[in-house]
């Protein structure tokens, strides 16, 4: 199985989903400062340790080197909130090396880079220009967005497949009777009579008679007398 057939097949995790982001983005910065001959190399799990890229770039002049590593650093920091594990070389600028552990940024000089040849001491790795690094990742994304479309209709396939519930009958509630009218009526007047007191009958109604006075006399009067 060759590499590229390797790629497609494997599947991303969400970290490695960020490191390829990080390099694409890296890669860009290369672009925009006018790195030249900038390659990725996808490196080979077995031989690479733990980095899984490398980016290499060359720099026709120590200040451009310095230009493209510089805004490297501060563009990762600024999209994505990560800096370089270490930096070394940015003081002379013949080879600048971003160490960002899942992959590793290389800015060299025109002539350091012809002398060094690290692509040739990586020849286990596969190298890619940034186009061809940005094709693989929309593939990659592409055939994600495929499979989970098939996955779909298989589901609705499945749904429609099954018999369809029925609803559920609830039985039918009685309807209660209005009350009658003559009941309703009939409250307010009991509680009219309830508010009078009640009276005696007529023929039971006894006659109050007065006092007659008694026989004896008052004392004043038997005085008077005598």
């Amino acid at each position: 199985m060759k590499l590229g057939e390797k790629f497609y097949r494997m599947k991303l995790t969400p970290a490695q989903k960020q490191t390829r982001a990080l390099v694409q983005a890296a890669a860009a910065v290369c672009e925009d400062k006018k790195g030249l001959n900038t390659r990725i190399l996808a490196l080979d799990p077995a031989d690479s340790g733990l980095s899984d890229f490398f980016l290499v770039t060359s720099a026709t002049n120590e200040r451009q080197a310095v230009a493209i590593a510089d805004e490297i650093e501060l563009r990762l920091k600024r999209d994505f909130g990560v800096y370089p594990n270490s930096v070394e070389g940015r003081r002379h600028g013949e080879w600048i090396l971003l160490d960002y552990v899942d992959f590793v940024v290389h800015v060299f000089l025109s002539e350091r880079r012809a002398f060094y040849d690290i692509e040739r001491l990586r020849k286990s790795a596969r190298p890619l220009t940034p186009e061809e690094f940005d094709a693989e990742l929309k593939a990659e994304l592409a055939q994600k967005t495929l499979a989970a479309r098939t996955k779909a209709p298989v589901k609705a396939r499945a749904a429609l497949a099954r018999p369809a519930a029925k609803p559920a009958t609830r039985p039918a509630t009685k309807t209660k009777k209005p009350a009658k009218r003559a009941a309703t009526a009939k409250r307010p007047a009991k509680k009219a009579a309830a508010g009078k007191k009640a009276l005696p009958a007529k023929g039971k109604v006894r006659k109050v008679s007065a006092k007659k006075p008694s026989g004896r006399k008052s004392p004043i009067r038997k005085a008077r007398k005598k």
